[in-house]
């Protein structure tokens, strides 16, 4: 490592980066010094990040973080929920770090990072296999100074078995089956959302003969086309924004629409609105329940147009997955879920803005396929994969997970 601070050192020679510049100004400098820079230099800058890559694969890390404050000179993984400093990784100046990062995006990625002070983009490595192996990134300042985390991307789909959903809720999934209809995937950063997707996308594309459109910020997975078309858009690369990819594929004559997102409230209008037109629609939301979905949903909208969109999503969304990561008795993680499948009850209780209604029938649904996160926490914990302390800790509804538990 000292031999790798001494090259950066060597390419910093020329830059004098005074500790009051800001990120913006800080960006400018580093970004001058890289374009006098050869591509041979750069290669060297480039090979420290892939060698903390591989590093990451090798140890079986899920992300990686770097740079600014925050890290202290440090790299940092985070291995089956747990982040930590790598041990055999030594002291980085920021000036260095800032260097190194910045010397990952293209000139176009740096201008935006410049303005925006934050960039998603991917990423990939050679991995030795067959296909490369990808990372999804976001670069931030922290500080005045550059930080990054990488997230690896699991290159092998689980099986949709593996979901262990019920039949009804499969076939609401299936384009096979149902053409049309909005399904949302919930849950913190971390908890496997993208992974989750990725499932869907995959079953969809192995049984169904269509079409499919993946906008994605930054594109993670790449679906090979089996049965179907596959189209893979970026924002900020092939499309400027989830809602134009949106809008751009309906002209493209679509089956499936997966936006990544649906992180404003144009977004959202958007969604629906290509729903309702019969397109199969995914996508997400940083939510912990099926029931916080909906009212973040209704709650992005503008007060004057929410009675119009509450019954707009009470006639287009078909199923909502609310899903965490927790730790596993075996070390590892283990996925638990709640399951909303949007019956005419379910339907009724959107369009009377009765969301209080819709744990209880979520607790009573099992017949279709639908269970509470309480429910679906108890068969792990009654299966021996998660501590009773992890139950608890990790329900959304405290209350009723001691219940459930026979703990009052």
């Amino acid at each position: 490592m000292l031999e790798v601070n001494g090259k950066i050192e060597q390419q910093l020679n020329g830059i004098k980066l005074a500790s009051s510049l800001t990120a913006e100004d800080r960006i400018l400098a580093i970004g001058s010094k890289l374009e006098q820079t050869g591509n041979v230099e750069r290669q060297v800058a480039k090979d420290i990040v892939n060698n903390w890559l591989q590093t990451m694969c090798k140890i079986d890390a899920s992300d990686i973080d770097i740079g600014g404050y925050g890290c202290n000179g440090k790299v940092w993984y985070r291995i089956h929920g747990d982040k930590k400093p790598y041990p055999e990784s030594s002291g980085l100046t920021y000036d260095q770090t800032d260097y190194i990062l910045l010397n990952l995006l293209s000139e176009r990625q740096i201008e935006h990072l410049r303005k925006n002070q934050s960039i998603d983009f991917s990423y990939s490595i050679d991995s030795g296999q067959d296909e490369p192996q990808r990372f999804r990134a976001t670069m931030y300042a922290d500080l005045d100074h550059l930080a990054m985390n990488m997230r690896k991307i699991d290159n092998n789909i689980r099986p949709f078995k593996s979901l262990n959903l019920h039949p009804e809720v499969a076939k609401s999934l299936s384009l096979n089956y149902l053409k049309y209809g909005l399904t949302l995937v919930t849950g913190i950063t971390g908890s496997g959302k993208s992974s989750t997707l990725d499932t869907i996308i995959d079953a969809n594309n192995r049984t169904a003969n269509g079409h499919i459109v993946i906008i994605s910020s930054p594109v993670e997975l790449v679906h090979e086309p089996k049965k179907c078309i596959v189209r893979h858009r970026e924002v900020g690369r092939d499309v400027k924004s989830f809602r134009d990819g949106a809008v751009q594929s309906l002209r493209q004559d679509p089956d499936i629409i997966m936006i990544g997102e649906l992180r404003d409230e144009e977004t959202i209008q958007t969604a629906l609105e290509i729903t309702d037109s019969g397109h199969k629609t995914f996508s997400t939301l940083h939510t912990a329940s099926a029931t916080e979905s909906i009212d973040r949903i209704i709650g992005e909208i503008n007060v004057n147009q929410q009675d119009r969109v509450r019954n707009r999503l009470a006639d287009v969304l078909t199923c909502v997955i609310s899903q965490k990561l927790l730790p596993a008795t075996n070390g590892k993680r283990v996925l638990a879920k709640e399951v909303l499948l949007a019956t005419t009850s379910v339907k009724a209780a959107i369009r009377n803005n009765n969301l209080n209604e819709i744990y209880q029938m979520l607790t009573e649904g099992s017949a279709v396929g639908m269970q509470t996160l309480e429910q679906d926490l108890k068969r792990l914990y009654t299966e021996g994969q998660i501590t009773i302390e992890n139950a608890l800790g990790f329900a959304n509804n405290k209350v009723r997970m001691r219940e459930l538990l026979n703990l009052e």
